[in-house]
């Protein structure tokens, strides 16, 4: 009984499952314990015993290979140092294979080792404690941003400061590449002139908010007219004005509309923008592809009173439709500029144009197809007509345009003539003649006028110096005769020297591209970094086959407001410095921008510009 009871009172805890089964295969676990240490210190004797061997056979390899020294010619010098790199190589490839092995078999037993280091090695202190310098040994407060020393310690602010610029010396601190759409952006940029230095402005920062966030924005409000346009240009540029953004730029009591992109518009859209702003006067809309009948109807119903009429690919008005308008709308009109009409504006409806809009001050009309001789004689009647802009796809006489500018050429600001292929140097005399207030000529796409009549019209010439010139593509096109015929047929050397010395005072903007006949002697008279074009910002060059570094030097030194200088197919271009907030354009193996500071300050010699 007593046996029993005592049995009975015996307090014993749960037992689990695992403390059975080892308590059943006679396992336990202070021998698990012994073994652990046993192989591991086995592990540790064997390792190291295998590397003094192999330690002592290379090091007595080599001093039996010293001794020998003496005697050994050059061919057993050769083979003893390569045989001294083999057995090097050999004894470090067996401490990294006795390594890894290590970890394979005993991977716990190491992790468990390097836990147990870690446990007793000094952590880093944390931001906002103190700690000693690692170099001068001074006392400092710990921050997020304290730099880290050779050894592994922290440094000091000071420290800090000369371990950077130590870095910077030797050539350590490489400048890290920007991100691929920035770079596509900046480069975007310096193809439209646009250089940035530093960071955005805040209006610049606040209007890219508002772009990026256009279908959340329910209205403008107060914001001036200069940034509405910068705002429309941004929104055409992503391609987002819709029947649903359109209304935050159509305010009521608005006078003035320019989007530059509105294929995505409707006919009932254009309808509505004069609904909601019935006094609009200047009108300015870019691939305007639904701007139909309806719309001028809609115009003419409310007496619209539009004075300045700007359209891009209005194909689908009727040429009936056009008379119309001209007839009841034109005599308010004082500009108007058409795109690319080439079903509606034939010969007939321009004559209503000139007729029923006699108050007219600034024409362009570019690729109209139905127009021709006709139309182009038409406009000696605009007696008030002060910019004149034409690009016709029909062939047109010499004759009948030269007779034009005779007649109306004393009132001409503007003169732009496109691709007026059979304009002769006849056309050059009427201008030198009649336009005494030009600011402004354009004539390209033509070989029949010669750098005989460029000279002409440049010499003498009792109209003020121009501010925008442009000459591109005036050679010969001869392929049978590439270098042209004795008589330079287009823009040459004298022609390019008396242009510049005529209008170079003035000048801001200079376009010569594919004008192959100016030689490199003239672009070295004209840009010889002694005389100066104060005004000229932006010039194309392409395709002047005798521009080289030197010039392109030149031209830096010569006008010190340049910001943007296009040079495709200039082959003998290369290495050429580029000053401060310059946009050197098709030049791929030019320098980046040299940024310099305080004043303009260049040097024409270093640069390339080695004739001085």
């Amino acid at each position: 009984m007593s046996g029993r009871r005592t049995s009975n009172n015996r307090i014993s805890g749960p037992r689990s499952a695992l403390t059975d089964f080892l308590a059943s295969n006679n396992i336990s676990a202070a021998q698990i314990s012994a073994d652990y240490e046993r192989r591991r210190r086995e592990a540790l004797q064997r390792s190291e015993e295998e590397a003094a061997a192999n330690n002592t056979i290379a090091e007595e390899e080599i001093k039996e290979e010293e001794d020998d020294d003496q005697e050994e010619t050059v061919l057993q010098k050769k083979k003893r140092k390569r045989a001294e790199e083999k057995a090097r190589a050999k004894i470090k490839e067996s401490k990294n294979v006795k390594k890894q092995k290590k970890a394979k078999k005993g991977g716990s037993d190491d992790d468990d080792s390097d836990v147990s280091l870690d446990m007793y090695k000094k952590s880093k202190p944390l931001p906002g404690q103190l700690e000693n310098c690692e170099v001068c040994d001074k006392r400092f407060t710990v921050t997020p941003y304290s730099k880290t020393g050779p050894e592994g310690g922290l440094l000091c602010v000071k420290c800090s400061k000369e371990q950077e610029q130590q870095k910077k010396k030797d050539g350590k601190v490489k400048k890290q590449a920007a991100p691929r759409e920035k770079r596509r952006k900046t480069e975007s940029n310096k193809m439209d002139g646009i250089i940035h230095e530093g960071a955005p402005s805040l209006q610049d920062f606040c209007i890219k908010t508002i772009a990026d966030n256009a279908h959340d924005i329910e209205e403008f409000g107060e914001l001036p007219s200069n940034l509405i346009k910068q705002l429309s240009e941004i929104f055409s540029k992503r391609r987002i004005i819709t029947s649903r953004t359109l209304d935050l730029f159509i305010p009521a009591g608005l006078t003035t509309l320019d989007l530059t992109d509105c294929a995505k518009l409707e006919t009932e859209d254009f309808i509505k923008i004069f609904s909601y702003s019935p006094q609009i006067q200047t009108l300015n809309l870019r691939n305007a592809g639904q701007f139909k009948d309806e719309v001028i109807d809609y115009i003419i119903e409310r007496d619209v009173p539009i004075k300045h009429l700007k359209l891009h690919s209005p194909n689908l008005i009727s040429n009936g439709k056009w008379i119309e308008f001209f007839t009841r709308c034109g005599h308010r009109l004082e500009s108007l500029q058409l795109y690319w009409l080439d079903y509606s504006m034939d010969n007939e409806a321009f004559m209503h144009l000139v007729r029923g809009c006699p108050n007219l001050k600034r024409l362009k009309m570019k690729k109209c197809f139905r127009l021709g001789d006709a139309a182009v004689g038409a406009i000696q009647d605009l007696k008030k007509l002060e910019h004149l802009s034409l690009l016709f796809n029909q062939p047109t006489s010499a004759s009948c345009i030269t007779e034009t500018v005779t007649a109306i050429g004393s009132q001409l600001l503007t003169l732009s003539l496109e691709s007026f292929q059979n304009a002769d140097d006849t056309l050059l005399e009427a201008i030198h003649t009649q336009c005494s207030r030009l600011r402004k000529i354009r004539l390209t796409d033509n070989d029949c006028c010669t750098d005989a009549g460029y000279t002409k019209l440049f010499t003498d010439w009792s109209s003020c110096p121009l501010t925008f010139i442009d000459f591109s593509s005036n050679r010969s096109v001869d392929y049978n005769n590439p270098d042209g015929e004795e008589e330079v047929v287009g823009l040459g050397t004298a022609g390019f020297d008396a242009l510049m010395a005529h209008s170079g005072t003035h000048l801001e903007t200079l376009m010569i591209p594919s004008c192959r006949h100016i030689e490199r002697e003239g672009l070295e008279h004209v840009f010889d970094g002694k005389k100066h074009y104060p005004t000229l910002k932006t010039a194309d060059i392409s395709f002047v086959r005798k521009t080289d570094t030197p010039i392109v030097a030149g031209i830096f030194k010569s006008c010190p407001q340049m910001t943007k200088l296009t040079a495709f197919g200039c082959f003998s271009i290369s290495d050429v410095m580029v000053p401060k907030g310059v946009a050197l354009i098709g030049v791929p193996n030019a320098q980046d921008s040299i940024i310099q500071e305080g004043e303009y300050d260049f040097d024409v010699i270093s640069a390339g510009l080695g004739f001085l």
